[in-house]
């Protein structure tokens, strides 16, 4: 389950937004079809649902048409067919007719929101990149402002949903800095222009049902009710799906709205959801280690659970030599194969990662919330002589590998586990060691 996504969402973050368990993840930003799958060395920093400042890293489309795919924006006439059509259908999903007519006024088709949904997995980082940004210095010491500034907020959320503060404030970090890129789309016109074009119109649709449901409810006035161009919503990003399962009104005055300069819901919203996907409360998401010569790198694997104790008989210990605390079962993450940081992840990692299935993401996530309580950098080095790969070069490795007989089972450009593994068999038959990085210097030796 850990690189799979709902059907109908898009290429980096998405779902529906039930409350269920962390193996049936609610997620708050739509992001992929069936299947996308995290890459282990790149990710894209244009998201789908977050604002043009988030740190959201998206995942790559199974087949992102190329712009000049786009719906011309003269085929607006077009648009307005399918709106009087979406009308009956969304009055026969209890919209009123008042509702729905006053929402609509003045919608127009959106060019803008296709380009940027075509083109937005095309702008890539390497990991080290992406956490050089979300951990920055200024992030950092907004964060702990964010934190201090709104501490007795943040006291009762944690109070209340058992999330740890800190990590509330990573997220809001990530997502919108803080409240300051809350998105200022349109949220109709967006998911309206979404849900016209064909490429992913059922779950848009949806979502475009349940915007009208929140607008119906009185939550947020249609003035207010603005987000990012793919319509995640409020200091946090949720899609409206999300919304309506998870968002809670803390603050009693009887709306739960995400979309207010006080951030008090919306964080609450987010301690929820994390809440309902099992956080553990006190417990790490993840500890930089050291990883001992010798050691069998294909034990590197999400499915290969040890308690950190059993880890440091093999020589895996923290930055200081000593064995890790038994939080719980870990597992060892590589994000930038044997040549970068190596961390020993627990149960709270597949917590945020709920939130967003990218490695970076939630890796950012956690690192900056260790920061903004006092941590200090990740200390090992990372491979920056590398590039992240394109989507055409990690198209490229699949082939290879498979006419190699290193079969991927996918030809699709997004580096998950059965690529991951075709490269650990290829590594392991010209004798490098087996960590699964799809690194540039892969691809040559394949070609």
């Amino acid at each position: 389950m850990r690189y799979q996504v709902i059907a109908s969402v898009l290429a980096m973050i998405g779902s529906t937004a039930q409350a269920q368990t962390v193996d049936d993840p609610t997620r708050p930003v739509s992001r992929s079809s069936v299947g996308a799958e995290v890459s282990r060395n790149a990710v894209s920093l244009v998201s789908l649902t977050a604002p043009r400042n988030s740190l959201r890293p998206a995942l790559r489309p199974a087949a992102a048409p190329k712009p000049e795919t786009l719906v011309p924006a003269a085929t607006q006439s077009g648009f307005d067919d399918w709106i009087k059509s979406f009308r009956n259908r969304a009055l026969q999903q209890g919209i009123t007719a008042e509702v729905f007519d006053r929402a609509f006024v003045g919608v127009q088709y959106d060019a803008d929101v296709i380009r940027r949904d075509r083109n937005q997995s095309e702008f890539t980082k390497t990991i080290w990149d992406y956490l050089d940004s979300a951990a920055s210095d200024a992030r950092v010491n907004n964060g702990k402002a964010a934190l201090r500034n709104h501490g007795a907020l943040l006291d009762r959320i944690e109070a209340r949903y058992g999330v740890d503060k800190d990590v509330i404030v990573a997220i809001w970090g990530l997502e919108s800095a803080y409240g300051t890129f809350r998105g200022s789309n349109p949220v109709i016109g967006s998911l309206a222009t979404l849900a016209y074009d064909a490429r992913r119109s059922d779950f848009f649709e949806q979502q475009l049902v349940e915007a009208l449901k929140i607008l119906q409810s009185g939550d947020v006035s249609l003035t207010n009710f603005t987000g990012s161009w793919a319509g995640a919503m409020g200091h946090t990003q949720f899609i409206p799906t999300s919304y309506q399962s998870l968002a809670v009104d803390f603050d009693g005055d009887g709306k739960r709205d995400i979309w207010s300069d006080d951030p008090a819901d919306a964080l609450a919203s987010t301690a929820n959801y994390l809440s309902k996907n099992g956080w553990v409360k006190g417990a790490p998401w993840g500890v930089e280690v050291r990883i001992p010569q010798g050691f069998d790198y294909t034990l590197a694997n999400r499915d290969i659970l040890r308690m950190p104790s059993d880890w440091a008989k093999m020589g895996i210990v923290d930055l200081n030599g000593k064995a890790v605390p038994d939080h719980g079962s870990a597992s060892v993450l590589l994000p930038a194969g044997a040549k970068g940081a190596a961390f020993l992840i627990f149960k709270n990692f597949d917590v945020i990662e709920t939130y967003n299935t990218a490695d970076a993401y939630v890796i950012g996530v956690g690192h900056l919330s260790d920061r903004i309580t006092g941590a200090g950098p990740i200390q090992s080095e990372w491979p920056r002589e590398d590039r992240a790969l394109t989507f055409d070069e990690r198209v490229e490795m699949q082939r290879l590998l498979t006419a190699q007989g290193f079969d991927t089972k996918k030809i699709d450009g997004k580096i998950g586990p059965l690529t991951i593994n075709a490269v650990r068999a290829y590594q392991t038959s010209i004798g490098d060691i087996p960590d699964g990085y799809a690194s540039l210097n892969i691809l040559k030796k394949l070609r």
